[in-house]
């Protein structure tokens, strides 16, 4: 099935006018000057200047080689900016620095990553002799050589992809943005980025999680929720594995729906709950592919004709990736039919109204309720029941 779970990103303004240029650090003269040496190392890449950039290093990180897995990456900034100094002795020392960077035509700030520097000091200089990310969420480039492929409307970099594959995403993400933008409106930028790791394992290893977490689902959209606009592009991080064994409308409903999350991120907020922003995705993805409601919910399809109609709509941990596979798919497929029974019964215009409602309002308590009133003019709980009655008339095979 797909997986559409996005997750939250992190995201920072940079006020450096200079680009590769991180600012002074507070602090003494070596807070200063290792600062120094970081605004020549972020410089160097991008200026894509190896000399510049190994005349920052000493010992094993002149052979580290992500300064040349970063060669096709269109970067419009890099910045380093020391926010921990310690000596380790010996005239070394181990730094803690906020790395952002944006690329080229798609993001309008930098995304940020915390990195550890090892150091060491020589003939009056500080030196790299190290460079690793600080959490477990590793970067890209830290897997190997990054391709990248640029579509009309999308950028797709890959690691250990072939050209030809990578051009297929490209053509599958130029598709999905006008899908999301006849189902969301054009009040986003229309354009995504998408990365295709080697592995599930590197998937995995990208959002900082155990590969288990991970297997079986398609893809996850990370971003900032409920952001301002001025946010990095999102990143959709593709499974290739599960992605593979898609068919071909499969695989456009998924990249349909993780740009949809694109689309929809500024409106989705604490308050919005993942019914609502996974069925809008849902909705958008399988939107015009002809799938009748059975075809497109086996698994609630299944529950309904055995007597087992949801109480409920599916509640957020009913959408959690370590989930029996079953109940994740009926989660997502009672989202999915929600939105699709507003989007017949009250319209699209209506439907889009709606979600935007949620999000707007102050706190999850009492956000879908106030919506609905508000929207469609009903309760909760009549809503509940039309839901109930939507699913037996699409599923129930009568």
């Amino acid at each position: 099935m797909a997986g559409r779970r996005y997750g939250a990103g992190v995201a920072a303004l940079c006020l450096a006018l200079l680009a590769g240029c991180g600012g002074p650090a507070r602090g003494g003269s070596e807070e200063r000057a290792v600062q120094r040496l970081l605004d020549v190392r972020a410089r160097a890449v991008l200026d894509r200047d190896e000399r510049a950039y190994r005349g920052t290093e000493e010992g094993p990180a002149r052979e580290d080689p992500e300064f040349g897995n970063l060669a096709e990456v269109p970067l419009t900034s890099w910045t380093y900016r020391l926010t921990r100094l310690e000596s380790t002795g010996s005239g070394r020392a181990r730094a803690r620095a906020e790395l952002g960077y944006r690329l080229r035509g798609y993001d309008r700030a930098p995304l940020t990553a915390t990195r550890t520097l090892d150091l060491r000091r020589h003939g009056g200089r500080w030196y790299v002799t190290g460079e690793r990310s600080a959490g477990p969420a590793r970067q890209f480039w830290e897997q190997g050589a990054v391709d990248a492929v640029r579509g009309a409307r999308s950028l797709v970099l890959g690691v250990g992809q072939s050209g030809a594959r990578l051009r297929e995403f490209a053509r599958l993400a130029d598709a999905a943005v006008p899908r999301a933008t006849r189902a969301w409106g054009d009040d986003w930028r229309q354009r995504v980025v998408v990365l295709v790791p080697r592995s599930p394992a590197d998937m995995a290893g990208l959002l900082g999680a155990e590969p288990s977490v991970y297997r079986g689902i398609a893809a996850v959209t990370t971003g900032e929720v409920g952001g301002t606009g001025r946010a990095p592009a999102d990143r959709v991080i593709v499974n290739p594995e599960a992605f593979g064994l898609l068919g071909e409308t499969g695989r456009q409903v998924v990249m349909t729906h993780e740009t949809t999350h694109v689309a929809t991120r500024t409106r989705t907020t604490a308050s919005t709950p993942l019914w609502l922003s996974e069925g809008f995705a849902d909705w958008a993805g399988y939107r015009g592919t002809g799938r009748s409601a059975p075809e497109a919910a086996p698994e609630l399809t299944r529950a309904v004709r055995e007597g087992r109609l949801p109480r409920a709509l599916p509640a957020d941990a009913d959408f959690g990736f370590g989930r029996e596979a079953g109940a994740l798919a009926e989660a997502y497929e009672g989202g999915w039919l929600a939105c699709r029974l507003i989007a017949e019964r009250w319209g699209l215009a209506q439907l889009r109204e709606f979600y935007r409602a949620v999000g707007a309002h102050d706190g999850r308590e009492g956000a879908v309720a106030a919506a609905l009133d508000s929207v469609l003019g009903l309760r909760e709980g009549e809503f509940t029941r039309q839901w109930q009655s939507y699913l037996r008339a699409e599923l129930g095979g009568e």
